[in-house]
C-alpha cells in the first residue's frame, strides 16, 4: 500500500508512493473524474519530497539511493547514495523519509544506519 504522499500545489494533485506496485503515481481529480498517472516505475519508494522548483525526490529503500526527477522523466538523477548499501559517507542503508529545505539541502532518514 501507500507509504508516503505529498500535495503537488502546481497541479493540485496528490503524488503517492505506491509501494505495493513499486511505483510513484500522481492522482488528480477534475470535474469529478479521477486520473492516475505513473511518474516513476520499478522503485521501492518509502519517501517523497518536492522542492520549490517542482522537482520530485524519491527515496528507494531497496536500491539505497535518493533520486531527483523532473515530472515526466523516468530517468532520475542520483542525489544521495548510489555507492551500494552501507554506512560510508556516500552510502545509504534503507532510506525512508525526505525533507528539502529552501536552500535545496536534502535531509534523508537513513533508517538502516540510524542517522539523518
Amino acid at each position: 500500500g501507500p507509504t508516503n504522499v505529498l500535495m503537488d500545489k502546481t497541479t493540485n494533485s496528490l503524488i503517492i508512493c505506491d509501494r505495493g506496485n513499486r511505483r510513484v503515481i500522481r492522482q488528480s481529480c477534475h470535474h469529478g473524474i479521477t486520473k492516475t498517472e505513473i511518474l516513476v516505475n520499478d522503485v521501492a519508494c518509502r519517501g517523497l519530497a518536492m522542492d520549490d522548483q517542482g522537482l520530485l525526490y524519491v527515496a528507494d529503500y531497496r536500491k539505497h539511493v535518493v533520486k531527483r526527477y523532473r515530472i515526466g522523466d523516468q530517468n532520475g538523477t542520483i542525489v544521495a547514495g548510489g555507492n551500494g548499501k552501507g554506512s560510508g559517507l556516500h552510502q545509504l542503508n534503507k532510506p525512508r523519509y525526505l525533507f528539502i529545505d529552501k536552500q535545496q539541502s536534502i535531509y534523508v532518514s537513513d533508517s538502516g544506519n540510524h542517522r539523518v
